[in-house]
């Protein structure tokens, strides 16, 4: 039986990017399933974007240059590489748009795209029709999801994850529930493979 990891993400949080590329990278050493929730952090944020720089206008830019230089030494070492965004984006659509990818059964695809276009090409990942072209990319009907998204066919399901996260205790992004156990943040690989190997080993004594 797989091991089921339940991760509580944002497309918006490049800590979450860093733990999703760390868990693809372990999944060829353990048999991992993911299901992968959306849980929007910043619903204020306008779909239009908005520049980085309104984000925390008391952030000066050292400091700024100093959380990146982290971040992208992080994805790095995970084997990929981030940019940070000129402009910040509202997530909504792109959760919703994930429900959607997950049902036709391309989600973790989907979800890689997303993530790659908003932190490594600058797409504006609160634009419908950008979603559509990244939903094409991985082989998914762009009308069928403009039919979803215009219906607000997956609102009520993002509010039903955030629901289900606050009554497990979940109060940010990205958190891992790796059975029962939770996880917060975005983990090196080494220590996720450690996590993963004390899991499973607990599984295996309870058999």
């Amino acid at each position: 039986m797989p091991l089921k990891i339940k991760m509580y993400s944002d497309f918006i949080c490049p800590f979450c990017y860093i733990g999703f590329e760390v868990f693809r990278k372990l999944k060829a050493e353990f048999d991992l399933e993911l299901d992968w929730r959306g849980f929007q952090i910043h619903p204020e944020w306008p779909a239009e974007g908005m520049p980085a720089s309104e984000w925390r206008n008391g952030m000066d830019a050292d400091t700024r240059r100093a959380i990146w230089e982290r971040i992208q030494t992080m994805a790095a070492a995970a084997g990929f590489e981030m940019k940070p965004p000129e402009t910040l984006t509202n997530s909504r659509l792109a959760l919703e748009a994930a429900e959607f990818a997950k049902e036709a059964g391309a989600g973790e695809a989907f979800e890689e795209r997303v993530y790659r276009a908003y932190f490594y090409e600058g797409r504006n990942i609160g634009s419908q029709a950008v979603l559509a072209e990244l939903a094409a990319d991985v082989g998914l009907s762009r009308d069928d999801l403009n039919v979803a998204l215009d219906s607000n066919r997956y609102s009520l399901r993002l509010k039903n994850n955030a629901l289900v996260a606050h009554q497990n205790g979940v109060s940010g992004v990205p958190t891992f529930f790796i059975g029962e156990y939770p996880l917060v943040g975005a983990q090196s690989e080494d220590v996720m493979r450690q996590v993963l190997q004390r899991v499973s080993q607990r599984a295996g004594a309870a058999k």
